[in-house]
């Protein structure tokens, strides 16, 4: 009883009820404008005839397409205010400003990108491999984020020990803290957390932090943000789930970064939530990963980290001051890149199919969700039929049931091109993991979903001939062995019944 009063009591679920009212309200003011309900139905079909031609000229994924168009004609009734308010991705002005000021981080970096030495790396890069190297330029000439060679990289397997490491970093930091998360929720380690963070603003070292509103409403209230600026915290929350009727609600920041005086950074799929170091148990075992990168890269998540800032807040800020000190002997080839629902390239899904392309030898990933567009299963069934060992690792013990459903939707068509799907036993998978060939890696916050390619602003690490890629390797075999392997005859012992709920729920996967 408890809980069930905290959650009709909380913000989300009067976002929810105020949403349903003004929805309730815009169809019974068409209802009322029209004289006759038969007028009123013949305007939305022909409205739902001129939605569908709009729908399938826009350059957008084709499932993504095909499900509104699906809605569209079998209940246009509902379906046109729906997509018009929801499901049209038109941006105001006043977004357009911001994406402005958001790419201005981008046109700034050119220095770093044309610089003598940048030029040298790549071209070494393109003598290790010609085929990375293209990888790399397609991130390069779509986010500005430049390949790099002095810097360091650590890999963590767990979340306790990734924050081990950034707590230690933390307590020597002497300029500025840059924290970016789409989940904080009270407990032991935001409490250690805040407690380093507080003790550094006593120091006049600047801490930024950055978090999702949706990521966080049932964790903090509403005026959580000033509770931190009063303690001289910069705080800022990303896009406040207000209950207006408006399609960017679905714009939300998944990102995950932990910048330390410029010089040392952290991202994976860890956020400041107890669950992440498995001193809560939600799903059985929580397993997350993280890098830790110590040198010039940096300066691509501190853009990143700045563009959300300016995108939240409007404010411009001049990120050469927050620029490295310090660089390390090189460890590979490291690149970040971010990615954004800002624009119509999906960097990360790209960069995925792009590993998958380049694999000769094996293509191993772990991801929560698997939740595949037709670009993405014709990657991973071609690559399997080509000879190429794929294999998959999603959760054993799922966190939310209907997505687990879709992604168990995939398997049959997965394992008869020969891919291999692995769950993991001991509980819940959250670490977001490519790796190939023993050449390349790719560790970060995005998902193999919909929300993550196309809704989500996300980040990740491109590894090439790193260390940081035999570390994922190695990693990736210990899931393995406490994995079970999914067969073919046990996807065909699926109830009827599972089926059919699995495949209803795929078909919406794309607006879930």
């Amino acid at each position: 009883m408890k809980r069930l009063l905290k959650i009709l009591t909380g913000r989300f679920f009067a976002f929810i009820v105020l949403t349903l009212l003004q929805l309730a309200l815009i169809l019974a003011i068409l209802s009322n404008l029209l004289e006759r309900v038969d007028l009123y139905f013949s305007i939305t079909y022909v409205l739902s005839g001129i939605t569908v031609f709009y729908i399938l000229s826009r350059e957008e994924n084709p499932a993504y397409k095909m499900i509104w168009v699906i809605l569209l004609l079998a209940v246009p009734v509902f379906s046109v205010p729906f997509y018009i308010i929801f499901g049209n991705k038109r941006d105001s002005k006043k977004v357009a400003r911001q994406v402005a000021l958001y790419n201005q981080y981008v046109r700034n970096d050119d220095a770093a990108e044309w610089s003598s030495h940048a030029r040298e790396v790549r071209e070494r890069l393109r003598s290790y491999s010609r085929s990375y190297s293209r990888q790399s330029d397609y991130i390069l000439n779509l986010t500005r984020s430049c390949v790099y060679d002095r810097t360091s990289a650590s890999y963590y397997p767990t979340g306790e020990s990734a924050f081990t490491a950034i707590l230690e970093d933390m307590r020597k930091a002497t300029r500025f803290i840059l924290i970016e998360t789409f989940i904080i929720d009270f407990g032991y380690l935001w409490d250690s957390v805040l407690s380093v963070l507080r003790e550094k603003v006593q120091q006049r070292v600047e801490v930024y932090l950055l978090y999702d509103d949706v990521g966080t409403i049932k964790n903090l209230p509403s005026h959580y943000q000033r509770v931190l600026s009063e303690t001289g915290i910069k705080a800022a929350v990303f896009n406040r789930l207000r209950a207006h009727l408006n399609p960017r609600l679905n714009y939300r920041d998944h990102r995950k970064l932990i910048i330390i005086d410029g010089d040392i950074g952290y991202t994976g799929g860890i956020n400041i939530a107890d669950e992440y170091i498995n001193r809560k148990i939600r799903f059985g075992h929580w397993k997350d990963t993280a890098v830790r990168l110590h040198g010039d890269a940096v300066i691509s998540m501190t853009m990143m980290f700045f563009q959300q800032w300016g995108f939240t807040t409007k404010e411009y800020i001049d990120i050469h001051e927050f620029s490295p000190r310090t660089n390390e002997p090189g460890d590979g080839f490291i690149q970040p890149f971010g990615d954004s629902p800002l624009d119509t390239y999906n960097i990360a899904e790209n960069a995925y199919i792009q590993m998958i392309n380049h694999a000769n030898n094996y293509l191993w990933l772990t991801t929560p969700y698997l939740i595949l567009d037709t670009q993405m299963i014709t990657a991973l069934t071609l690559a399997s039929e080509s000879g190429v060992d794929v294999r998959i690792i999603t959760p054993g013990i799922p966190d939310k049931w209907y997505v687990h459903a879709v992604s168990r939707s995939h398997y049959g068509q997965l394992i008869r091109s020969g891919v291999k799907i692995y769950e993991y036993t001991p509980g819940f998978i959250h670490a977001k993991m490519f790796v190939s060939d023993d050449r390349a890696a790719i560790v970060g916050t995005t998902n193999m979903d919909y929300r993550s390619f196309y809704l989500h602003f996300e980040c990740g690490v491109a590894f090439f001939n790193s260390s940081v890629v035999h570390q994922v390797r190695n990693d990736i075999q210990k899931i393995l062995s406490v994995s079970r392997q999914i067969t073919e005859k046990m996807v065909d012992r699926t109830p009827l019944v599972n089926r059919f709920v699995r495949n209803l729920l795929k078909l919406f996967s794309p607006v879930l």
